[in-house]
């Protein structure tokens, strides 16, 4: 254990300015192109784009709001296993700000969005005062800064322990925490009823909510797995996040892929034995034509592929079944968002344009480059915490 000590103080905590620069120019450049590809695309496409962009936003935000709820849990459970990788979730987390900005095309192209904003749609008269845009927008406004006002303080709690190496400030972020939990589980529920579910006014599900979480926090446990292994292969944190706490990622992913599976599984058993018609045609479009092939193809890409291959230890303790698994659990979280959204409008058939990758890639970018610049000012760990020697030390049982 000795010699285990020896070789986690010799990790550098802080990012090097060459390295932290170099992120930063890819991101930008990802950025602008993009960026620039996206005005061309709302130049000849206006309906296109925003139907496109609503994809690409919601996205990166489920793995923030993933990454959000993954730092209240540390705080609330005195996580010990964390620790290392605990910095990396609260930077994803601290790039909420950037989901404020990037609600601003979603706002503006309301009309274009959601059927319920025509004057000439029927409304269902139990839905109809909720269902508007300035109701819309409101709520909307709130959940942002809700999500801001919770992330940032409980940001701000732990980069300042790094220098007063003080319990208080775990104390703050607890306090933080506890109603966060509450707050974040309402408020991303009801967002992804206003912004996912509403696509289709008459249909509704009370379990939807719960199904947008589990796969935003399944998401965000690949980023996070993928994250550190990255840095692990750039020299960076390799002996501070040790074969241990990737074993926990990866039975992090292993379990979620079983509670996301749950979830899913018993929104469609609910609907397929209550047999309601507002209910039954969410999934009648997405058997229609080549959805039916989406629809089978998630089935095996949403648990069996992901839920199989992780199921031995010996798994959870290989890097590159760990890197190959995340990054198949970040792809099919795009092909689930897309099967969620786009039968909206495509009833008979998968439709694909360019803009729904650029969509990605801008968003993305911009979360990104907001995650990123933490690197530059913060270390990379919470040093400051008094448990953090704990956690280098961490052993699974």
């Amino acid at each position: 254990m000795a010699h285990h000590t020896a070789e986690i103080v010799a990790d550098n905590y802080t990012l090097e300015p060459a390295r932290w620069a170099k992120g930063r120019n890819v991101l930008a450049f990802l950025a602008l192109v993009s960026w620039v590809g996206l005005a061309a695309g709302f130049a000849m496409d206006r309906e296109q784009f925003f139907r496109s962009y609503l994809i690409g936003f919601l996205y990166p935000l489920t793995i923030v709001l993933g990454a959000t709820f993954f730092v209240m849990v540390q705080y609330l459970s005195g996580s010990v296993w964390s620790m290392t990788v605990r910095r990396i979730m609260e930077n994803v987390m601290s790039s909420m700000p950037a989901a404020a900005l990037l609600f601003l095309p979603i706002a503006f192209g309301i009309h274009d969005i959601f059927p319920w904003s025509h004057e000439g749609h029927v409304k269902d008269p139990s839905k109809a005062s909720y269902l508007s845009p300035q109701f819309f927008t409101i709520r909307a406004i709130v959940y942002l800064v809700l999500w801001n006002m919770f992330a940032l303080m409980i940001y701000r709690a732990s980069t300042k322990q790094d220098t007063t190496r003080s319990i208080d400030q775990t104390r703050t972020a607890l306090k933080w925490s506890a109603p966060g939990v509450f707050f974040l589980f309402i408020t991303a529920s009801l967002a992804a009823f206003d912004w996912i579910m509403s696509l289709d006014p008459h249909w509704y599900s009370t379990m939807f909510g719960v199904y947008i979480l589990a796969g935003g926090a399944l998401a965000f446990m690949a980023l996070l797995t993928l994250l550190a292994i990255g840095f692990r292969r750039a020299g960076i944190l390799k002996n501070s996040i040790t074969m241990e706490h990737y074993h926990d990622l990866g039975k992090w992913m292993f379990a979620l892929t079983a509670f996301y599976t749950y979830i899913a599984f018993c929104q469609y058993m609910l609907i397929w034995y209550a047999n309601i018609p507002e209910e039954v045609v969410f999934y009648k479009h997405r058997v229609e034509g080549s959805w039916l092939w989406v629809s089978i193809f998630m089935i095996f890409a949403r648990f069996f592929i992901p839920f199989f291959t992780l199921l031995a230890r010996s798994a959870k303790r290989n890097l590159t079944i760990l890197t190959v698994v995340a990054i198949w659990i970040l792809f099919v979280q795009f092909v689930d968002l897309f099967w969620l959204v786009k039968p909206t409008w495509a009833h008979h058939g998968v439709s694909i344009h360019w803009m729904d990758v650029a969509s990605l890639v801008a968003t993305t970018s911009v979360f990104g480059l907001v995650f990123w610049s933490r690197f530059k000012t913060h270390a990379m760990v919470p040093v400051g915490d008094l448990r953090f020697e704990q956690g280098l030390k961490f052993e699974n049982a």
